[in-house]
């Protein structure tokens, strides 16, 4: 099969290196599961993936009605699992995808009824090429936080993510890439209702020859909407991490509040962050801001701790995962925030 994929000079691609995707497109999957699933401690219902294929917990498969449009996420073609929140639920699920070395595609389905909650856990783990288009549906004074990390041992993950937040609902999606591997997430928000908010951002954190690339998309298309953007990302040795976050106010979309805040944190002077705000703004009445940083660890802050007596691999630790903090602290469950640390603790732990 020839793949049509976009190349580093297509818009919006270019930070992306998707070169290695037709031989993982072509490869075997193993079918062998690590010794331990990365599952939490956390009640619910949990549904495990394994190249692709549903093998635990009970979800309606079958033909979605919308199928995606993104250059990646339309391979996952309108087969897939459709999930369905309703009345005034609330639910709280683990997803976990497994990847053994080949390539699977998978759309997924989240519909939250108008006033009902979920919380959802999604992690991914194995090797391979790991491919999701996920289609998320928050009605009338709904809530659904989406917590999502990446710890793989080597391949690539691409998510792209529609999202539609209605009136007075409320969306939440939080992220962590460690581990091996690159990466490409694409969420795109569309807030379509009065007193809606929506919050997307997460930690890219790359090392070797890792690119982990965002690109995140918050449309305002009515009154009254506020959003906010929080990237933080960490590139050490030769890797590049990169992401851009746009915020879009359509005319009609008076007394729209978005923020933005992008900081990228170079722990090698041979590696590349890339950050790129957008806003684009079309209503007269609004309150919008952004914010770009790309810088090295502090100079003195390493000091006064070599002076406490801290060597420097722990200090450097310290000190970054301070600089990570900010992108866990919308995590409301504890046992997931606490989680969420420790992955990227233990990806600081092997710093150098």
């Amino acid at each position: 099969m020839t793949l049509a994929l976009p190349t580093a000079r297509t818009e919006g691609w270019r930070w992306s290196d998707l070169s290695g995707l037709p031989a993982l497109a072509e490869a075997r999957p193993s079918g062998a599961l690590p010794d331990a699933l990365p599952w939490l401690d956390l009640p619910g219902e949990r549904l495990l993936f394994v190249d692709g294929v549903l093998q635990q917990g009970s979800a309606a498969v079958g033909e979605l009605p919308h199928a995606s449009d993104h250059p990646l996420g339309r391979l996952a073609g309108a087969l897939g699992p459709r999930l369905h929140v309703r009345g005034r639920d609330a639910i709280a699920l683990q997803i976990v995808h497994v990847s053994t070395g080949g390539a699977d595609h998978l759309p997924l389905e989240l519909l939250v009824d108008a006033g009902a909650t979920a919380a959802v856990v999604e992690t991914f783990v194995g090797e391979g090429w790991t491919n999701r288009a996920t289609r998320l549906r928050v009605a009338k004074g709904a809530r659904l936080d989406w917590a999502r990390r990446t710890l793989r041992s080597g391949g690539f993950v691409s998510v792209s993510d529609d999202v539609e937040v209605a009136a007075g609902a409320r969306f939440v999606l939080a992220q962590l890439v460690a581990g091996a591997g690159d990466s490409r997430l694409d969420p795109t928000v569309k807030v379509t209702g009065g007193d809606a908010h929506a919050a997307v951002g997460g930690a890219l954190l790359a090392r070797a020859s890792q690119r982990h690339d965002a690109q995140a998309l918050v449309r305002h298309a009515v009154p009254d909407g506020t959003s906010n953007q929080l990237w933080r990302l960490v590139a050490d040795e030769r890797a590049t991490a990169s992401a851009a976050a746009r915020v879009e106010v359509a005319r009609d979309a008076q007394r729209t509040d978005g923020s933005q805040s992008l900081r990228a944190l170079l722990l090698a002077r041979t590696a590349t962050a890339n950050l790129k705000p957008e806003l684009e703004i079309f209503a007269d009445d609004v309150k919008c801001a952004h914010g770009a940083t790309v810088g090295e660890l502090d100079q003195r802050a390493l000091f006064y701790l070599a002076s406490r007596g801290v060597p420097p691999a722990p200090a450097r630790a310290l000190l970054t995962r301070a600089f990570v903090a900010d992108a866990f602290a919308g995590i409301e469950d504890e046992v997931v925030r606490e989680a969420f640390v420790a992955d990227a603790d233990h990806w600081l732990g092997t710093l150098a």
